[in-house]
């Protein structure tokens, strides 16, 4: 009897998922990543997401720091914040599509990084960026590789805002009607940046 191979989502097969805890955590006074988040750690719960929406997790982040986990990756130019982080996943990966998750972002699940690549495989832009109120979300984006060495000439001009490396590239901006018409919130990018982020994620969690 023949023995079937597992279906893999072809998506899955061209992408590569990089999870971005490079941060200080100085407003939040303890390191986000290991955060404890109704019994889960922002790391893990991120991680979790990011695996089963594409197979495998890299993280980006201070070898050390992240000694129980594997595989690690530093930033190729230290201490020049997010930007640095998607540069390094970039140069790293061999994937097509790259998708990106900042750590102290709780409530991203696998069905909206699905729907980002999924959007992603039919857009040629260098970038797939959710957009709500409060701007473009390029840490909760799909990248190609493509975005490599515009990432880097911004790094080397010490222009470290990651809007600004999108002006003039034509990015695939994913607007809050399309997000909502498939299920998705403003409340799906909270990220937790103080005690204040965090109280707040907790009500809505027990909302």
């Amino acid at each position: 009897m023949l023995v079937s191979e597992p279906m893999v989502d072809p998506i899955q097969a061209s992408c590569a998922a990089y999870l971005l805890a490079g941060g200080k955590s100085s407003r939040m006074g303890e390191n986000k990543a290991f955060l404890n988040f109704h019994g889960q750690t922002l790391l893990d719960r991120a991680r979790t997401e990011l695996t089963t929406a594409c197979g495998s997790v890299t993280i980006v982040g201070d070898p050390a720091t992240f000694a129980g986990y594997h595989p690690v990756i530093s930033d190729i130019f230290p201490g020049c914040g997010p930007l640095a982080g998607i540069h390094a996943a970039l140069t790293h990966s061999s994937a097509e599509l790259n998708v990106m998750l900042a750590v102290d972002m709780p409530f991203v699940s696998a069905d909206l990084l699905g729907f980002l690549l999924h959007a992603a495989e039919q857009a040629p832009a260098a970038a797939t960026v959710p957009q709500i109120a409060l701007g473009l979300q390029p840490l909760c984006a799909v990248y190609r590789r493509t975005f490599t060495p515009i990432a880097e000439r911004a790094l080397k001009l010490k222009q470290y805002k990651i809007d600004a490396a999108f002006a003039n590239l034509p990015i695939h901006v994913i607007g809050e009607q399309e997000l909502a018409v498939a299920g998705f919130s403003e409340k799906n990018f909270l990220n937790l940046n103080t005690p204040d982020d965090r109280r707040a994620a907790d009500s809505i969690q027990g909302g």
